[in-house]
């Protein structure tokens, strides 16, 4: 099979989607699923933050591998906000917060590896939230 790049972070017959449909706190942010193959167990998704924009904090059973395709940004994994940018590596585990932001000014676009089959995400509680707000490098950082 042969999806063509049509430019712009578009590829052929990939539907633009919205991030999520399930009301959870984000902004400015779509997802495209590029692969998604039951042999392999994987699915490969882009997702693409509008500058300034964000990804749900949140934490699930399975891991994450991340790979940032499109601009600069700041990624929270577990109490580390760390500094992103095109072709770093991200390596998200299991039962870690994680959580990305777009710097203003630039859109943060990121391919993202998981299990095609995998557990629905967590959200903090107001006491995961408390316990996170601990860090105060975390507590500017998350938007929730």
């Amino acid at each position: 099979m042969h999806i063509p790049y049509q430019g712009n972070f578009r590829w052929t017959d990939i539907p633009v989607k919205e991030y999520k449909t399930d009301g959870t706190h984000f902004k400015d942010i779509t997802r495209q699923i590029l692969f998604d193959d039951p042999e392999l167990a994987c699915q490969l998704r882009y997702f693409e933050i509008e500058p300034g924009g964000h990804s749900t904090l949140e934490r699930h059973q399975h891991v994450h591998a991340v790979m940032i395709f499109r601009g600069r940004g700041h990624a929270l994994v577990g109490h580390s906000v760390i500094p992103v940018q095109t072709f770093d590596l991200v390596q998200i585990p299991g039962m870690t917060w994680h959580q990305f932001r777009a710097t203003e000014g630039e859109h943060l676009g990121f391919l993202c590896l998981v299990n095609c089959d995998r557990d629905r995400p967590i959200l903090p509680t107001e006491e995961d939230l408390a316990e996170l707000r601990q860090h105060p490098e975390v507590a500017d950082f998350i938007r929730v």
